[in-house]
C-alpha cells in the first residue's frame, strides 16, 4: 500500500511542478511517508484530498513575491524608457540632416575638378545643414560626444573637400579655425572636432596623387613639384604629433605612401626633362641651336 501512496505523491508533485516551474513541489507537502501514519484502510481519495488542500509553503510565497517588481524599480525603468525614446528621436533628426550633408558632399565631389564654382555653391548648403545640426545638439545640453559618431564620418568628408578646394585656390593647407569659420561652427557650443579635422586632411592627401597624374597628362608638368612640396611639409607636421594606435594613426601612416606616389611622378617628369610649358629640356636646347 505504501508503494501506491508513494507513486501517487510523485505523480501529484510532477503535476504541480508542470503547472508552475518556479515552485519546489517537495516543499508543498509538510509530511513524509516515514512520519505519515496511514492504515491500510485509508482510502486513496483521502490522501489525494490532503495533498491538494495542503497550503503552500513559505518558499512558494517568496517566489510569487519576487515575480512582482517593486514600485521604485518600475519607476526607474519607466524613466529609462523615456530617456531612450528621447535619444532615439534625437538620433533620427541627426540622421535626416547627415543624409542631406552626404548628398551635398557627393555633388560637391563630382564637380570639384570640373567646375570649381559649382562645387563652391554646395558649401553654402553644407553650412546651413551644419547650422541645423548644431541646433539639434544644443537642445541636448552637454551631450555633444554622445551623438558625435552620428555625424563624424560626414564631417571628415566635408573637411577633405574643403581642404582640397582651399589648396586648389591658394596652394596652402586649410587651417582648423578656417574650416570652422567656413562651416560657421562655434568651438564653445558646436565645434569641429580635432580628430575629424586631421582625418579629413588625411583624406584630402589621398586624392592628391591622382590629381597629379591627371594634371601631368594635361601638360601641367610643374604640378608634381608643387604637390610634393605640400605633402612633404604636411607629413613633417604630422610627425610632430604623438598619435596612438587608432584610425588617425593608420591614416597618417598612409600619408607617406601618398608622398611616395607623387615623388615617382615628379622624378619621372624630371628624368624626361619636361618643363612647365609642356616641352622637354632636350627639345628646347635643340631648337635654340
Amino acid at each position: 500500500m505504501n508503494n501506491i501512496y508513494r507513486f501517487l505523491k510523485t505523480k501529484l508533485e510532477t503535476e504541480l511542478f508542470s503547472r508552475n516551474p518556479n515552485l519546489n513541489p517537495h516543499s508543498l507537502f509538510p509530511f513524509t511517508f516515514s512520519t505519515l501514519k496511514i492504515s491500510t484502510s485509508t482510502s486513496i481519495v483521502t490522501l489525494c484530498s490532503s495533498l491538494l488542500t495542503t497550503p503552500p509553503s513559505s518558499s512558494m510565497a517568496q517566489s510569487e513575491a519576487h515575480d512582482v517588481p517593486s514600485s521604485s524599480l518600475e519607476k526607474q525603468f519607466e524613466e529609462f524608457q523615456l530617456q531612450l525614446k528621447e535619444s532615439a528621436n534625437v538620433r533620427k533628426r541627426i540622421r535626416a540632416i547627415t543624409t542631406e550633408i552626404e548628398s551635398a558632399t557627393r555633388l560637391m565631389q563630382s564637380s570639384l575638378l570640373l567646375v570649381l564654382e559649382k562645387a563652391k555653391s554646395q558649401v553654402a548648403v553644407i553650412k546651413e545643414l551644419f547650422g541645423q545640426l548644431s541646433e539639434v545638439v544644443r537642445e541636448c545640453c552637454g551631450q555633444y560626444y554622445r551623438y558625435h559618431n552620428d555625424w563624424r564620418s560626414e564631417t571628415q568628408t566635408v573637411v577633405s573637400l574643403l581642404g582640397f578646394m582651399h589648396w586648389l585656390e591658394t596652394g596652402n593647407l586649410l587651417m582648423h579655425d578656417e574650416a570652422e569659420k567656413t562651416l560657421a561652427l562655434n568651438s564653445l557650443e558646436f565645434g569641429l572636432d580635432l580628430e575629424d579635422y586631421l582625418i579629413g586632411i588625411c583624406f584630402m592627401s589621398n586624392e592628391l596623387p591622382r590629381y597629379v597624374v591627371n594634371q601631368v597628362t594635361k601638360g601641367d608638368y610643374d604640378c608634381p613639384r608643387k604637390v610634393l612640396k605640400f605633402l612633404t611639409d604636411l607629413h613633417a607636421a604630422f610627425r610632430m604629433l604623438n598619435l596612438r594606435n587608432d584610425f588617425l594613426r593608420k591614416k597618417f601612416d598612409g600619408l607617406k605612401y601618398d608622398v611616395k606616389r607623387v615623388e615617382e611622378v615628379y622624378y619621372d617628369v624630371k628624368i624626361r626633362g619636361l618643363t612647365a610649358n609642356g616641352k622637354s629640356i632636350g627639345n628646347r636646347g635643340h631648337q635654340e641651336q
